[in-house]
């Protein structure tokens, strides 16, 4: 005879409790944030990084890899290679988004699937408060890290804009005031390669000119000695002839 005496309680309680624990533990799993990686600050004109997000790249891989892209693509813009002044940049799975304003180059690192909007108006954000706090000293600032005090800023407005989820990201999400689908998207071997391109063309030019000098240098030795050669043999005869003259004179 079957036993069809009911569960305790308690037990069924328990049984539920694991449920929705194991529901909500999934929900965490699949709850991916799409957060700012990195943030960084520089002066156009010469590439001076003026501030940066302190924390940036801990968790990263390939952290040191993407600092280099990013200090490679401001020492493009100090060259004064004409890149738009508002980009982004696709640099493996992130994407490097970017805004000139004032001389100043504002910009951050987010995953591929972080919102365009988002970044941008979180760049918009850094700018409006950099330039307010810091606009007076930018042109002045000869030391890198100038700024680095704006860390406090960047770390509380990158925690605004770490969950897409949130009721404030959805409304500037919606918002059409500030919109992002004319900004190019490039490549960063394709941004990078035309500097590197560049500073090809001109090294190339360098060195012409400097084998072309040494050529000129080298063309003046051949001909001295061609003449040295040439007028050597009747310098010596007219030498010699003076000299049996002079003898002669002497003697007579």
């Amino acid at each position: 005879v079957s036993d069809h005496r009911p569960f305790p309680v308690l037990q069924i309680v328990e049984i539920e409790e694991k449920i929705q624990r194991s529901i909500f533990c999934n929900q965490l799993r699949n709850r991916v944030v799409k957060m700012v990686k990195m943030t960084m600050i520089a002066r156009v004109t010469d590439g001076l990084p003026l501030a940066e997000g302190l924390d940036d790249g801990r968790d990263l891989v390939d952290a040191e890899m993407y600092k280099q892209q990013v200090k490679a693509l401001f020492k493009n813009l100090s060259k004064g290679h004409n890149e738009a002044s508002r980009m982004s940049i696709e640099t493996g799975p992130y994407v490097f988004h970017y805004i000139i304003e004032g001389r100043v180059c504002y910009l951050t690192m987010c995953d591929r699937s972080y919102p365009k909007k988002l970044a941008f108006q979180y760049l918009e954000d850094l700018k409006n408060e950099f330039e307010r706090v810091n606009g007076a000293q930018i042109e002045t600032a000869a030391r890198p890290y100038a700024f680095i005090k704006f860390d406090t800023f960047i770390q509380k407005t990158k925690k605004l804009y770490q969950d897409t989820r949130t009721q404030r990201n959805i409304a500037k999400l919606n918002d059409e005031l500030y919109e992002v689908h004319q900004i190019m998207t490039r490549n960063v071997q394709e941004v990078l390669g035309v500097g590197e391109k560049l500073d090809q063309v001109s090294q190339m030019s360098s060195r012409l000119t400097s084998e072309s000098r040494v050529y000129a240098d080298k063309a003046r030795d051949l001909n001295r000695q061609a003449l040295i050669r040439k007028w050597a043999p009747v310098a010596i005869v007219l030498g010699v002839v003076f000299l049996l003259f002079w003898v002669k004179a002497k003697l007579w």
